[in-house]
């Protein structure tokens, strides 16, 4: 479990990211999937990141320190949000130089429903992942709200889809931040990845 968390600070742009080289792990995913509540759920903590039943709540790179020795990156969703094309243009434009470019990033967490099938804006931005060259996971939401039976069914669904572009798979993991389930394995991971860095 990790021991502290705390929010540092919210940035619109790459250059007003933290400058001391940390290593990053962000999270990602279409709008309303459930990304504030898993992050709260990973740090235990209720209120870390702001959930919202309003699609479209995070607007901004939202920085969180994490045992003073890493940093949780909270990124704007794509898809649905009640705003202007502009400003959903505009959160693109930041979060695909935040991936670009941000050379301590260790891997992205994208957060996909499991309640629904892959959607095509998903995949899509899985494809552009690829083309960026962006490390990053496939973590299912909500899993708690589906039988075992249907996560089966979620899980080869979606390797069927990726299978049509990708030769090798992204990790899938499935998750809920009610129950707790899966965050155990999401925790090992980073810090396997942390102890890489060191």
């Amino acid at each position: 479990m990790f021991n502290t968390a705390e929010f540092l600070k919210s940035s619109s742009v790459i250059e007003e990211c933290p400058q001391d080289n940390k290593p990053e792990f962000a999270f990602i995913g279409r709008s309303n999937v459930g990304k504030s509540s898993l992050i709260n759920a990973l740090v235990n903590r209720k209120e870390l990141a702001k959930t919202s039943s309003k699609p479209g709540k995070t607007k901004l790179i939202n920085h969180f320190i994490i045992d003073e020795n890493w940093y949780l990156v909270d990124l704007p969703g794509y898809g649905y949000a009640s705003v202007s094309k502009v400003e959903r243009k505009a959160w693109a434009l930041m979060t695909e130089r935040y991936l670009k470019e941000r050379e301590t990033l260790v891997c992205l967490f994208v957060l996909v429903d499991s309640r629904i099938p892959p959607q095509k804006i998903d995949l899509e931005f899985f494809n552009k992942l690829g083309e960026w060259g962006v490390p990053f996971q496939i973590v299912f939401t909500k899993s708690d709200k589906v039988k075992k039976t249907q996560r089966m069914g979620v899980l080869k669904n979606m390797q069927s889809q990726l299978a049509e572009t990708w030769s090798s798979m992204p990790d899938i993991h499935f998750t809920s931040s009610q129950t707790k389930f899966g965050l155990q394995q999401i925790e090992e991971l980073i810090l396997h990845y942390l102890s890489l860095v060191d």
